[in-house]
């Protein structure tokens, strides 16, 4: 971008930006004549992706603040007002323990009472899956959370939801954005005048002893948690976020010894103990699990900022093991299907939603069941929006259970994005049923690889910085796209799917079919002659390009040896993906 282009769009937003801390910023730079640093927050502007607004925290267009949340939710105010009768619509705000977040919820609150909509606002921090249970409690029309969920301490991000507590899908997304994109004039109200007028109101307890209730009733084994509920101890990092309060409330009505990590269970926006506060990261967990094995805890659990991903490490032969997000996955769902058809209210047209790069040992335990699969793109949205459709169907199928790779899981319909509250006090559940057998989650888990196969999964990530580095992420996918590969890791790519223009070639066949029923989406998979299958996409909210493989043996193998089999083939993979992310990033 050329210096005369970034200076006029520093001024632009010099003009809009009311809040003195973030504009200061900007003109400082233009001061200093920063053009490197100012590039980077006006080269482009921050876009809905699949987890809505996320960026670093700053002045300019390309950064979350005080402007680009007031300009988002004008944008969903006016698409509400034009979609609903204002006087009676409402949304529902929440927020995590980020840098600014409570500032920008209030904020977005004042925009919508400017506007005649009705706003509740909690009181404290909360997380993102309580949001979603609260629109629904509520009957409001939109819930808007302020969370960039596992992302760094410099980020923060602005989700929106709509009136079915799901986040806003296609093409509802990009209505909202074109409004978002026409707003020319932001109308707010002082929070005191929104007070008054009942415009703004307060939520607190009310909301949470629902949810928390909630999540009491979806326990499968009431008696068993009543009866021996105090037999399990468990330790808790919320890893500075919003997850304490409800988690350990929730795992505490259910008579479970909960034991914080002392050092994580305050809110703090600058994660200090942690460089990435995620529970898939073995390094944010580390005090878990040390404190577990000083404790002689039985389950070690972890929640992102936002409590919406749930990490869970299990014991294993003296020392402690983090399971991945597939395996819990795979845990939960056999739990609940081998219960319930136990128990007789396995429904007979009962679905199961997984997405396309969640492991396929999931499907295989869902169809044995008698479970349909459906599969969804990344994002957790779009099984949300998949439960809906389901309801709306005539005697449509009914969901069981759902969850992705990523550590997010849903049980229940009362919410309807990622839950790792409700998720947690099902692994407690289900750690407490295989206890009281003689097990761990770990014996189940090695049982349900015996009978399906062994297998395993990889998730790598390259991230390329600024402008140059989301050019970079699209020139990988389009090289991918116009050189097809005949050759994987020493395997044969027998099909190849396409979810950019939704079609499916068979290599072998060569014949192309457009045959995939889901959104446009920037993705490829290869399907590899030993069953592997390897998948790349772009982040919707970074620069980063993610390759996500799952390798499998065949099933009735000695355990053992599967796992030698299965090792050797996602090595080979790994080393595949990273030179092919080598040549293609400097092709």
């Amino acid at each position: 971008m050329e210096q005369s282009e970034i200076i006029k769009k520093a001024k632009e937003y010099c003009a809009v930006e009311k809040d003195p801390q973030f504009r200061q910023e900007v003109e400082d730079l233009l001061g200093k004549e920063d053009f490197e640093a100012l590039g980077d927050r006006f080269y482009t502007e921050l876009n809905f992706g699949t987890g809505g607004l996320r960026g670093i925290i700053g002045g300019g267009f390309n950064r979350m603040n005080p402007y680009i949340v007031q300009r988002a939710t004008q944008g969903l105010a006016n698409y509400i007002v034009k979609e609903k009768d204002p006087a009676r619509a409402s949304v529902v705000i929440a927020y995590d323990s980020r840098r600014f977040s409570d500032r920008f919820a209030l904020q977005a609150a004042c925009v919508c009472a400017g506007n005649g909509i009705k706003a509740y606002l909690f009181t404290g921090l909360r997380p993102t899956p309580e949001l979603s249970f609260a629109v629904r409690h509520l009957k409001a029309t939109a819930g808007i959370v302020l969370t960039a969920s596992h992302n760094p301490a410099q980020y923060n991000g602005y989700k929106v939801y709509w009136e079915d507590g799901a986040q806003i899908v296609p093409p509802q997304d990009k209505a909202i954005v074109n409004e978002v994109y026409d707003v020319t004039d932001i109308t707010g109200m002082s929070e005191k005048d929104a007070v008054k007028q009942g415009l703004l109101v307060h939520i607190d307890h009310e909301i949470d002893d629902a949810y928390i209730e909630t999540i009491r009733r979806q326990a499968l084994r009431p008696d068993l948690i009543r009866g021996r509920g105090s037999e399990l101890s468990a330790v808790y990092t919320p890893l500075h976020g919003a997850g304490r309060m409800p988690l350990q409330t929730a795992l505490e009505k259910m008579g479970i010894t909960v034991t914080p990590v002392e050092e994580q269970k305050e809110p703090d926006g600058n994660f200090p103990t942690v460089t990435y506060p995620n529970p898939e990261e073995p390094s944010a967990m580390k005090m878990a699990l040390e404190l577990a094995e000083q404790t002689e805890a039985d389950l070690v659990l972890g929640t992102d900022p936002d409590a919406d991903r749930l990490g869970v490490g299990v014991p294993v032969d003296g020392s402690w093991v983090l399971l991945t997000g597939n395996q819990l996955g795979t845990l939960l769902l056999d739990y609940i299907v081998t219960t319930r058809k136990e128990q007789g209210t396995l429904p007979s047209n009962g679905a199961f939603v997984k997405t396309i790069v969640t492991t396929e040992l999931q499907r295989l335990v869902a169809e044995n069941a008698g479970l349909a699969c459906y599969d969804t793109l990344t994002g957790f949205k779009y099984i949300g929006k998949l439960i809906r459709d389901f309801e709306n169907m005539e005697k449509g199928p009914e969901y069981v259970f759902g969850g992705e790779e990523s550590y997010g899981y849903l049980v229940g319909t009362s919410v309807r994005d990622k839950d790792a509250v409700s998720s947690a006090a099902m692994t407690a559940e289900m750690a407490l049923y295989y206890r009281t057998k003689g097990m761990t989650l770990f014996d189940r888990l090695n049982q349900i690889y015996d009978e399906y196969g062994d297998f395993e999964e990889i998730l790598i990530s390259k991230y390329f910085t600024g402008e140059k580095g989301a050019k970079i992420t699209l020139s990988i996918m389009d090289e991918l796209r116009n050189n097809s590969l005949a050759q994987f890791a020493g395997q044969e790519v027998v099909v190849i799917k396409d979810y950019l223009d939704g079609t499916t070639l068979d290599k072998r066949k060569n014949v192309k079919e457009k045959d995939i029923n889901l959104p446009s989406s920037n993705v490829l998979q290869y399907f590899l002659s030993d069953k592997t299958i390897v998948s790349v996409r772009p982040s919707g909210t970074e620069p980063k390009i993610k390759f996500y493989a799952s390798c499998r043996s065949e099933p009735k193998m000695e355990l053992s040896q599967a796992k030698e089999v299965v090792h050797g083939k996602i090595t080979a993979v790994e080393t595949e993906i990273d030179n092919l992310i080598d040549r293609l990033s400097h092709a």
